[in-house]
């Protein structure tokens, strides 16, 4: 591990220019690169207290033994060059793209005597209209063979066109009327183009004036008496329209943009763009992003931008939508508007049709980070691994085949709960989940809801365990009931079998490896409870959100797990899971509390009743503030029971406001509970 101060240059020697700096390790290769308005400033902040410095920003600089850098111009000759050193140099600490592959497009050889539409992949060549790119070669040909009905343009390869010119005989496709085979004479060169052209107008969105023309014609033929003419047309019609259908209209403007959208957390992130033409999704595609350098979600927009435009591969539209603003914006919005040669609009939608497709971009990300996070989890291999170096890194005796984990949700210190997930051999047992209310004491403490999570939890346990004989209970436990929906260990029978069912007891196993979600305060009162119950033999981690570490109990430092750790991957989904799981509870509860309210304390008062105030007043705030003779207006609600409800309302205090922290909003009682804002669960 090499030393900064070893190879810090002297401030004085770095210039203010904008400019591209190189990491280079002890063998000189290229571990990083970046660019910057100034180069002082930015080169000075790599060299500062490494306990300053991000976590990966610390690694990189102590595993670099050098750095370089050099001037340009203006801040989009540094983009430009960045780009170009990331792509030569391949540096471990920048961003990495997983699925860089060349998407395929459709296109039309115009620059040929006998235009041709093909697919294709790769730089541009100039003369050649490409459409697209589309996610699979396959949707490309479905729509190309539609099309043919009507523009029958060539598609045969040069030396298939030289061959059938030879001979005088055309292929098969000129036999059954889907190529207008120019190679044996049937059309001019002429001829042959203007359906070429035709066949690009259509593609490109102007598809009204085709179908109009068509239309005309079918009616002239079926006037004259021309059926097989007009049946032929018909046809014709029916097959554009199948291929206006396979990409619906989004943008009713007939827009030209490219919609870039993230999903992220704290490791990886997924990047999906749809390409829109005409108003039409043309294409999508997308990857999946490593976290390797400390950055925001600007940062990656501008890596993607850079990943997707950079090459050259790909036209630029008139419009790039993306979900923030690169820092500065300016660069990258010149950068872009010299590649496509006009003015590009590089900004974020804030409302309308626009704003409602970066909504469905967002949603196809989310889904991609899933899918591929799933897809690491559903690998035998890679859960075996990932197990192990779990074991490894916590240096258990062996790998934890069972993980709990353990979170706490609360909304400002009401309906404080707490959820328990299950993990065996990597995979989620849901289920083994649980879900706990915190009954032990009022208001918001984090650590002492951890306390009393694990203790039920364990209690529970060492109950299961007492039915076998092979432990029992400290008498300074105290009895404590089960966790929320399971039955109490009851009868005479023992094992961690069920005889009547013979399925496992819920809480006959203890996991191999105990985790919580949260640093050294939450770790010490796991391991407060565990020991209060005299059990040693399982083993204790917590995971900290703010920067994946994993702290042991009894330990000032905390393991950090290299960032491809598969290990770390596991941990950091089912910590997210418990999360997940306390959220959902934890706003049903909120949710019909701030339903329900102080009518469940009305005696004789069912669902139904409750369901009909409700429903007639819309909130419990305005029932609040009811007189008796409105609620007597209620079908079913009756001059006493009206009363009953009215005193019992009376009696309860209204809630005080609770805020949203995410969004500084007042949350009132009078709003659909069904909106209520979300809990915050504190890290």
């Amino acid at each position: 591990m090499a030393d900064p101060s070893t190879y810090r240059p002297a401030p004085g020697a770095i210039p203010l220019s904008p400019g591209v700096y190189r990491f280079r390790d002890e063998h000189g290769r290229v571990i990083y690169v970046g660019k910057a308005k100034s180069l002082r400033p930015r080169l000075s902040s790599y060299f500062q207290d490494l306990a300053g410095l991000h976590p990966r920003t610390a690694t990189m600089v102590t595993t670099a033994a050098s750095v370089e850098w050099t001037v340009v111009g203006t801040e989009v000759e540094a983009l430009q060059l960045e780009y170009s050193w990331i792509k030569e140099f391949d540096p471990r600490f920048n961003v990495k793209y997983r699925d860089d592959k060349s998407y395929p497009e459709l296109a039309v050889t115009l620059n040929e005597e006998f235009p041709r539409v093909q697919v294709m992949r790769g730089a541009h060549k100039k003369g050649v209209r490409y459409f697209g790119p589309y996610g699979h070669a396959w949707a490309i040909r479905e729509t190309v063979d539609l099309l043919l009905r009507v523009f029958p343009v060539r598609t045969c390869s040069n030396g298939v066109f030289k061959r059938a010119s030879q001979v005088g005989r055309p292929c098969l496709l000129g036999y059954i009327g889907k190529c207008a085979a120019p190679c044996v004479g049937k059309v001019s060169a002429d001829e042959h183009r203007a359906l070429a052209e035709e066949f690009c107008d259509f593609m490109a969105g102007r598809t009204g004036g085709h179908l109009r023309r068509l239309e005309q014609q079918m009616q002239e033929a079926a006037a004259t008496m021309e059926y097989e003419k007009a049946a032929r047309l018909r046809d014709d019609i029916g097959a554009l329209k199948r291929a206006m259908e396979k990409n619906a209209v989004v943008l009713a403007d007939g827009t030209d943009a490219d919609v870039l959208a993230l999903a992220e957390d704290e490791l990886e992130a997924a990047v999906q763009i749809f390409h829109v033409r005409g108003g039409r999704v043309r294409g999508q595609r997308g990857w999946v992003t490593d976290r390797v350098e400390d950055v925001d979600t600007a940062s990656l927009v501008e890596h993607a931008l850079q990943q997707l435009y950079g090459s050259g591969t790909e036209n630029v539209p008139r419009e790039v939508l993306v979900p923030a603003l690169p820092e500065p914006a300016g660069p990258v919005r010149e950068w872009l508007t010299g590649l496509r040669g006009a003015q590009v609009d590089l900004r974020v939608p804030q409302r309308g049709d626009k704003k409602d497709l970066m909504a469905t971009v967002h949603r196809n990300a989310q889904q991609a980070l899933a899918l591929h996070k799933t897809k690491r989890a559903s690998d035998l291999t890679t859960r075996s691994r990932a197990l192990q170096e779990i074991a490894d890194a916590l240096e258990l005796d062996s790998v934890p085949l069972r993980i709990e984990c353990f979170d706490i949700s609360h909304l400002q210190g009401e309906d404080v709960v707490a959820s328990m997930v299950v993990f065996e051999d990597g995979l989620a047992r849901k289920s083994e989940y649980r879900r706990f209310q915190i009954k032990g004491f009022a208001g918001q403490d984090d650590v002492r809801s951890m306390h009393e999570v694990i203790g039920r939890r364990f209690r529970r346990y060492l109950r299961e365990r007492e039915q076998t004989g092979e432990w029992a209970v400290p008498e300074d436990t105290g009895a404590d009931e089960a966790p929320d929906g399971v039955p109490g260990a009851g009868g005479d029978a023992a094992g961690p079998v069920d005889p009547e069912t013979g399925r496992p007891r819920r809480f006959a196993y203890p996991p191999q490896l105990l985790v919580v979600d949260g640093g050294q305060p939450q770790v010490a009162a796991a391991r407060r409870a565990l020991d209060e119950l005299g059990i040693d033999d399982v083993a204790l981690c917590g995971l900290a959100k703010r920067l994946e570490e994993v702290w042991l109990p009894g330990q000032d430092d905390p393991v950090v797990l290299p960032r491809t750790s598969e290990g770390l991957y596991l941990l950091q989904r089912v910590r997210d899971e418990a999360h997940r799981f306390a959220i959902a509870y934890q706003r049903s509860k909120r949710s019909k509390r701030l339903t329900t309210g102080g009518l469940d304390a009305v005696p004789g008062l069912g669902e139904t009743r409750r369901q009909a105030l409700l429903k007639h007043f819309g909130s419990l705030k305005r029932l609040r503030s009811a007189t008796v003779d409105e609620l007597c207006e209620v079908p079913g609600i009756g001059r006493r029971t009206a009363e009953t409800v009215a005193a019992a309302l009376a009696s309860r205090p209204p809630a005080a406001l609770a805020v949203n922290t995410a969004t500084g909003e007042i949350i009132d009682d009078s709003a659909d509970p069904a909106g209520a804002g979300a809990p915050r669960e504190t890290p």
